[in-house]
């Protein structure tokens, strides 16, 4: 069997959408956010988690995909295995940061709540075991749940990568095979001090090596279903079933109109080992995308598209700056006012300020790539894995 053929040619969408995901993720972070209620999480079964681990696995399969298809599996696998890396790093740098952000606001205003809300408190208790359990990826503050989830992801890609070239059918049977198991067998890895991971990455890896299948043929193998009107209308009616129960969960006077039966099979719908319900919602979600949002669509490459395409060209750096920033924003709303105009505030010049990281980001790589005697990047997309591979 041929390998398949990995498409050199960027697609926008893919950084428009994981750009609007770590919108999404920010103002979900911020606690009391009335804002928030714009985010898909409000009006469905998935949220914007699931739209970034999809894209993420999509992105790197079409990076490594490629190397690994020119330059073999040692190769692709030490850049991968070095990717993993870089984002090891950032999550403990940003695991650093985060704390000494806290930990100043929580001592200087005397609001121990901040060190509660954001669980840090063992660390502020217990510094030294704390960091060796960070260090482990098993302690982690509130909303610093996602690049743990994406290290072990790309910890365990090379195989998965080399198995899905190979025979991709088998490799996505047994990413589906070990998401059932891991459902019957309950299987999740251990939170420091109690509990377990909140991404538990046996399941989530279903999502992200079928964003990696698609990646490599499997999106194309898919094309004439995705383009059916049934497919469609499925995808639709699905969307509006998700909306209507996500009603309920708002509006309790409409809860008794949903039966009994239905509310027996369908929840509780978890999110730490990414329901079915969940992803079938994400597979609607993309259907109707797809059907209504080409790859040559003309918006893609104009000025309103740019703020968002920006920010998931430098995903990593961009998620990073969104945990400290949502932790402002919560800051400013305890500190200053609660009002709606502090929440629109707080919000907007968030989202701004990811935009401006993310454009001088752009400019500063495109200026040290035009830089006299500058080394050419072995892979010119490979930040569409979040950040050059």
């Amino acid at each position: 069997m041929h390998a398949p053929v990995v498409t050199t040619e960027r697609d926008l969408r893919l950084d428009l959408f994981r750009g609007i995901a770590l919108w999404l993720i920010f103002l979900d972070h911020i606690p009391s956010n009335l804002v928030a209620w714009a985010t898909i999480r409000n009006y469905g079964f998935s949220d914007a988690t699931e739209i970034f681990v999809f894209v993420s696995g999509y992105t790197a399969a079409f990076v490594y995909g490629k190397e690994m298809g020119e330059r073999g599996f040692v190769v692709a696998g030490a850049r991968i295995l070095r990717r993993t890396w870089q984002i090891y790093v950032a999550h403990v740098f940003l695991f650093a940061i985060y704390l000494a952000e806290i930990s100043y606001v929580a001592t200087s205003f005397e609001n121990p709540l901040y060190a509660e809300e954001t669980n840090i408190l063992d660390f502020l208790k217990q510094p030294d075991m704390t960091i060796v359990q960070a260090l482990l990826l098993k302690f982690k503050p509130a909303n610093m749940d996602i690049l743990p989830l994406y290290i072990i992801l790309l910890l365990l890609f090379p195989p998965t990568l080399w198995l899905l070239r190979l025979r991709p059918t088998l490799a996505l049977g047994a990413s589906v095979l070990l998401y059932v198991l891991t459902w019957y067998f309950n299987w999740n890895m251990p939170s420091y001090p109690s509990g377990h991971w909140f991404f538990n990455p046996f399941a989530w890896q279903l999502l992200f090596v079928f964003g990696a299948w698609c990646a490599l043929g499997g999106a194309q193998r898919l094309a004439a279903v995705v383009r059916s009107n049934v497919t469609l209308a499925i995808a639709i009616a699905y969307l509006l079933f998700a909306f209507t129960i996500t009603l309920t969960w708002y509006i309790p006077g409409l809860s008794v109109y949903v039966p009994h039966w239905l509310e027996e099979l369908i929840y509780p719908i978890d999110k730490v080992n990414l329901d079915v319900l969940r992803f079938a919602h994400f597979l609607a979600l993309a259907v109707v995308t797809v059907r209504f949002v080409p790859r040559d669509w003309p918006l893609l490459k104009s000025r309103w598209a740019w703020p968002p395409i920006v920010c998931g060209q430098h995903s990593l750096e961009i998620f990073c700056l969104g945990v400290f920033l949502s932790f402002a924003a919560h800051f400013a709303m305890v500190e200053i006012s609660g009002a709606f105009w502090m929440q629109v505030l707080a919000s907007a010049v968030g989202i701004l300020i990811m935009v401006a990281a993310g454009g001088l980001i752009t400019w500063y790589k495109r200026a040290e790539g035009r830089s006299p005697g500058s080394r050419p990047k072995a892979t010119p997309d490979a930040d569409l894995a979040g950040g050059e591979a």
